[in-house]
């Protein structure tokens, strides 16, 4: 059975499994979560200023603490496992560090990291005084590395070795990105943008028709659709993968929609200031419909289904 896991900034981790099923696991602002491809093993940052990674065993609405191991950055605010299952990178918000860490047969840290440090800026002095790394994504061979804080997506071979990175138009503001084979999906937080990359041309389109400002949170593929979270409108915004063009933009169910999962025709979304998890069903067309379900859980920031 699959369990819907919840970070976020209040006491710790939630997990709700059969209906009437709940559990909490203490932990201090686990803000993001990742599981291991092959093994019941579940991540969850720290995101605190001497920043941390927490290892579970994943059994059940229980989670028994695996392995910790430093984040080696400030504010880690992401972490991911690559499909293999031998490596971990973690992206620290604070100051740019992106991380990696090799992982053993039980998905246990092993070894001494990888710290990857990054300097730069950006056009917005507020926002991009430094490097801010924002979510950290295995494609291809390589790690790639969206930094908020130098409108770039940041890449590295797997022992490190930098490469020339991707490019953002200044201010974009890079937070969330995904591939779909030679594609890449941007969403911009600074600039209200998705941006889909192809080679050496470019598509920019808002990522919300609402008025007002707007602050991408997530972005992710599902099928032939992108999915966008709004914060401030309080939408997810569907779009066709293929051009951008708009397909709904349908309200989040709460406020400050930080970030959704989707699993099959199911699409929890963690709305951060109202401290609900809200659940939909996505039709036929993928567009979200509220299914009527909705779960307190205090400042929610993170959705994992494992």
């Amino acid at each position: 059975m699959k369990h819907v896991r919840i970070g976020g900034y209040g006491p710790g981790i939630v997990t709700l499994g059969a209906p009437g099923e709940q559990g909490l696991t203490r932990v201090t602002a686990p803000s993001f979560l990742a599981a291991h491809p092959t093994l019941p093993v579940l991540y969850a940052v720290g995101e605190l200023e001497r920043g941390w990674l927490t290892a579970f065993q994943a059994d059940g609405v229980r989670l028994g603490a695996l392995d910790e191991r430093p984040s080696e950055g400030h504010s880690p605010c992401h972490v991911a496992v690559h499909p293999e299952g031998h490596l971990l990178a973690v992206a620290n918000y604070g100051d740019g560090t992106a991380t990696l860490y090799r992982l053993d047969e039980r998905g246990a840290f092993a070894g001494e990291p990888i710290v990857l440090r990054h300097q730069g800026s950006g056009p917005n002095a507020e926002r991009q005084e430094g490097p801010h790394a924002h979510q950290a994504v295995f494609h291809d061979g390589l790690l790639h590395v969206s930094d908020l804080g130098t409108d770039e997506i940041r890449r590295y071979h797997l022992d490190g070795t930098p490469l020339e990175p991707i490019t953002m138009a200044p201010g974009t503001g890079p937070r969330h990105f995904a591939f779909a084979g030679s594609r890449l999906y941007v969403a911009g937080e600074l600039d209200g943008t998705v941006t889909l990359v192809e080679g050496e041309r470019r598509t920019v389109v808002r990522a919300s028709r609402q008025e007002g400002e707007n602050a991408p949170s997530h972005l992710q593929l599902h099928g032939d659709l992108v999915y966008v979270a709004n914060r401030g409108p309080n939408t997810i915004s569907v779009l066709r993968a293929g051009d951008l063009s708009p397909v709904a933009e349908v309200p989040s169910g709460g406020t400050w929609p930080r970030h959704f999962a989707i699993d099959g025709d199911r699409m929890y979304v963690a709305n951060q200031n109202a401290g609900t998890v809200t659940s939909f069903r996505l039709q036929e067309d993928g567009v979200p419909v509220p299914d009527g379900e909705s779960y307190e859980v205090e400042s929610p920031a993170c959705v994992l289904i494992m």
